[in-house]
């Protein structure tokens, strides 16, 4: 059987393990990213109709300036984060299964129009007819070059590559020359063109979530 190589950080990446090994899948986990708190100062939560959050991270490291938004309807992407912030004693949260864009495209429909967005320092773009505020509240730390992801990388393995950011950080760990039996697996068409060519394969997810991923992993692997 392929082995599949999840790259995301961690808590993350441990669900994705989880549910790549109830798959049956040969899992190995090598973050390439660990997420750290982002000083930053909370503008007042009267400037805004509407609180989005993009990633559990943004929930965990936020520190006690996100209590100012509790009374704010919430919009996250992903169940994940989601329950993060219901953890965090959030009651209106609304979970959003696409990307950035989608949600906030939902948070315009539900009538709301000054959107805070609590990210990190590197966001991806987001398309939606809605002003939205962007606030970095964690960023994300390149981990020193680790030996056995490059060893754990056998033939036919499959690489799971959750954001652009790890798609060049995958190039440049695995080069040219150590990429024609490795299949790729990434959550966005941006990812992937971020892991550049000479891939024995590279897929996107239909849809920007874990499950589309391991779907296609799954095959892969059979």
């Amino acid at each position: 059987m392929n082995r599949v190589l999840i790259l995301r950080p961690e808590p993350a990446a441990g669900r994705t393990a989880a549910k790549a090994a109830a798959l049956g899948l040969d899992v190995r986990v090598h973050p390439l990213f660990a997420p750290r708190p982002f000083a930053w100062t909370p503008p007042p939560a009267s400037q805004f109709d509407a609180l989005l959050l993009t990633s559990a991270h943004g929930v965990r490291l936020a520190g006690p300036g996100l209590t100012a938004y509790r009374g704010l309807p919430t919009y996250a992407v992903g169940e994940a984060t989601a329950q993060a912030l219901r953890d965090a004693d959030f009651a209106d949260v609304v979970a959003g299964a696409g990307d950035g864009s989608a949600i906030a495209s939902r948070a315009a429909a539900d009538g709301h129009r000054r959107l805070l967005h609590l990210g990190g320092t590197t966001v991806a773009p987001m398309a939606a007819a809605i002003d939205v505020t962007r606030v970095a509240v964690y960023s994300m730390i390149a981990l020193p070059p680790d030996p056995a992801l490059v060893a754990d990388a056998a033939p036919g393995s499959v690489l799971l590559v959750h954001s652009p950011r790890a798609g060049e950080r995958l190039a440049a760990r695995i080069l040219p020359d150590g990429r024609a039996a490795l299949h790729i697996v990434a959550i966005s068409p941006a990812a992937l063109a971020a892991c550049g060519a000479g891939w024995a394969s590279g897929q996107a997810a239909a849809r920007p979530v874990d499950d589309e991923m391991l779907a296609l992993a799954a095959r892969l692997c059979e």
